[in-house]
């Protein structure tokens, strides 16, 4: 069993972000500038959000934080994002999810300049992924893609399970493995026996926020297994959506957590925004 190294990746691709960020600023004096809309209280947002700024800062970006009220209007926030769009300075934008309940996400979502959206959730992102077209991809999918790059696994005709269908996760892993060659099952809360499909797959990438979800029984020796899970115990560990200490025995390569998919979502980020960044040029 290999420990993929999410930690080591990410700061290789920050390291490389930071190069770049170096050359765009001596050719084309353009320094790239990320700007976050963060709503309301929630202390994994806010600790989140302070990451990010902590990443910008480290490989030269410019970067703003607007803290918003949870009361605050619809019509406020877009006019927020409207003025960002607007920005020469802002090459990202991106709104921290979970938004307050009043608040129509996938309408914010699509006030986002797509030129801009460096989280690759617009559907104007979202249908280039699916078409196999060049644009911005969601970061945790994107991370994980270059994870299997980084230790030359190669997705072609393999059998993937993904556990979880989110929009943000579980749809654009899906779509950046069918793009990769894979054959890919998609399960979600609805589906009748998980175990059948996660078994039977050469790969399996969880992502859905119940601890402990993938069992020993549940994959087959020699498996990869992408836990992209991160829940919180009572105790203040950290653990993903898979039986690590059981699961890992039969694993040929398996993301630990913390330290696995985490740091890549940041980095991918970092990447994206240097990527809207040359766009300029």
């Amino acid at each position: 069993m290999q420990l993929i190294d999410g930690k080591a990746l990410a700061k290789k691709v920050q390291d490389s972000v930071s190069t770049g960020v170096e050359q765009l600023k001596q050719e084309k004096n353009i320094v790239p500038g990320l700007a976050v809309l963060l709503i309301g209280d929630d202390p994994a947002s806010h600790s989140y959000v302070k990451m990010k700024a902590k990443a910008c800062e480290k490989v030269g970006f410019y970067s703003i934080t607007h803290n918003m009220p949870d009361t605050i209007s619809q019509d406020e926030i877009i006019a927020t994002i409207e003025m960002m769009n607007n920005n020469p300075r802002i090459d990202g934008i991106l709104v921290q999810l979970p938004l307050p309940k009043h608040v129509d996400t996938d309408k914010i979502l699509e006030v986002i300049d797509p030129t801009k959206d460096v989280d690759g959730f617009h559907p104007y992102n979202v249908g280039r992924l699916v078409t196999g077209l060049d644009g911005f991809v969601a970061c945790t999918p994107l991370g994980v893609m270059k994870m299997f790059e980084e230790y030359n696994i190669d997705l072609k005709s393999k059998d993937v399970c993904v556990v979880g269908a989110s929009n943000i996760v579980g749809k654009p892993m899906a779509s950046l493995l069918l793009n990769a060659e894979a054959t890919v099952t998609v399960t979600h809360i609805f589906t009748k026996d998980l175990k059948t499909h996660t078994s039977k797959a050469d790969i399996v990438v969880v992502g859905v926020g119940v601890p402990g979800l993938i069992k020993e029984d549940m994959v087959k020796d020699g498996a990869i297994v992408i836990d992209i899970g991160i829940n919180r115990r009572e105790d203040g560990s950290l653990v993903g959506d898979v039986d690590f200490a059981n699961v890992s025995a039969k694993c040929s390569y398996i993301t630990p957590v913390p330290g696995g998919v985490g740091p890549m979502t940041i980095a991918m980020l970092l990447s994206n925004t240097l990527k809207a960044a040359k766009g300029r040029i």
